[in-house]
């Protein structure tokens, strides 16, 4: 009986190895298939957003075109259009309104950036940034006197920071930059030029904080496209990953590997005292006081040098315009009353309009940003009182007696506390 079943076994074992062979072939060819299909929608989607999102060669034309009709001037138009010496580079655009591309120019390295749609004035969803008047470039118009402009100038910089005291000394800087070939005059297309990067909060910033080091240095512009120096390590920290790792990376993992890749403490501590004495200037100013609307990595870098850069400014804007736009604002519940990510205010519901006041000034906002970073590898002889003072700095609230007081004093201490311990370092320098 024994030698039938045998035999029987070895005829069914081909068929056997034979369907096996087919089941893994069937597996092999279904992966691949979904790895192809997956892999090819991957790159549709991204060269899709590409060229949404990257539309460099169209802002260099419009510029180019009204450059080469004489409606518009400045320090990079000859090298952008006509020698060509100004090259854009890697696209790092994040939204098709606002293209944003690394830079060569010579042997400067640099971020080209450049605006093409218009958005509504004064526009909470979008930007605090009336861009219809720029995209024209038709202000001021033909036959305005050089003392007329100052006057629109004047008039604009009240309406957006308020009627400082030394607001004539603004007026004076952004005229010197109007001045592109600096010859103590300024022409039709410089003038305009100057109209419309007046009208962006960035350029603004770079003209208030000129000269101080945490703000990087406008090389030069044309029209509303103006070139600034390049921050060599950004984000603030973290990795900047691919869209699909991020949407399948635990956010603990997420936040561990961002720890892992920020420099040594001391380096961390010194970028952080450069945040903090960027809120001290932009708090109580000389031009007035501003507003962070987004406070994250993502804002910030910084050079080799470890100096605090600012990498994106357009979410820090003037209070006096917001406060304007807010006044105005109609609201049911708090959550109405909103800008950017980090600009809130309270709803007057006996009013059902949105109060002026923050509810939680720059700093809370700063050190909430600085927490994990400044915790992680903390030395254990500081760690203690600088958790105690960053919980104290994010508890601070915008709309009491004592907050500018407190403010000032939550500043230093943190100050003091980090430039004490990394002073005597090489980092410090």
């Amino acid at each position: 009986m024994a030698r039938n079943v045998i035999p029987w076994i070895w005829l069914r074992k081909p068929i056997y190895i034979q369907a096996r062979f087919s089941y893994l072939h069937m597996k092999y060819l279904f992966f691949s298939w979904l790895a192809v299909f997956v892999g090819s929608w991957v790159v549709y989607v991204e060269y899709s957003s590409y060229t949404e999102l990257c539309r460099g060669h169209e802002c260099k034309n419009t510029i180019c075109d009204k450059f080469q009709k004489g409606v518009i001037d400045g320090t990079a138009c000859s090298s952008l259009c006509e020698k060509e010496t100004l090259y854009f580079g890697k696209c790092l655009s994040a939204k098709p309104s606002n293209q944003v591309y690394s830079g060569s120019w010579g042997d400067l390295e640099g971020i080209i950036k450049c605006h093409m749609e218009d958005v509504p004035h004064y526009d909470l969803e979008g930007e605090l940034e009336p861009r219809r008047e720029s995209a024209a470039f038709n202000r001021p118009t033909r036959g305005t006197s050089v003392e007329k402009f100052r006057e629109m100038v004047l008039s604009h910089l009240k309406e957006k920071v308020g009627d400082q005291a030394n607001l004539h000394d603004l007026v004076a800087l952004v005229l010197g930059v109007a001045d592109a070939n600096k010859d103590s005059e300024i022409s039709l297309a410089e003038a305009r030029s100057a109209w419309a990067l007046l009208q962006l909060n960035e350029f603004l910033m770079a003209v208030v904080l000129q000269g101080r080091e945490h703000t990087p240095r406008l090389l030069g512009f044309c029209g509303d496209l103006y070139v600034v120096e390049k921050v060599p390590y950004a984000p603030l920290y973290g990795l900047s990953l691919p869209w699909a790792v991020e949407l399948w990376l635990p956010a603990g993992l997420r936040r561990r590997i961002d720890q892992w890749v920020t420099p040594s403490w001391p380096r961390k501590a010194k970028i952080a005292i450069g945040l903090l004495e960027l809120v001290e200037d932009i708090f109580h100013g000389p031009f007035g006081s501003f507003l962070m609307c987004e406070v994250n990595a993502a804002c910030f870098g910084y050079n080799e040098h470890h100096d605090l850069k600012v990498l994106d400014a357009r979410r820090i804007i003037p209070e006096a315009a917001f406060q304007k736009v807010m006044r105005e604002r109609r609201c049911d519940v708090d959550a109405d009353c909103l800008y950017g990510v980090d600009c809130h205010t309270t709803c007057d519901l006996t009013k059902h309009r949105c109060t002026t006041e923050v509810t939680q000034p720059n700093l809370a906002k700063v050190c909430a940003a600085l927490k994990d970073y400044l915790l992680y590898g903390a030395p254990q002889d500081v760690k203690e009182e600088l958790e105690k003072q960053l919980y104290a700095c994010m508890a601070l609230r915008g709309a009491t007696e004592q907050m500018e007081m407190e403010h000032s004093l939550i500043l230093n201490n943190l100050k003091t506390l980090l430039w004490k311990k990394i002073s005597h370092t090489k980092d410090s320098k």
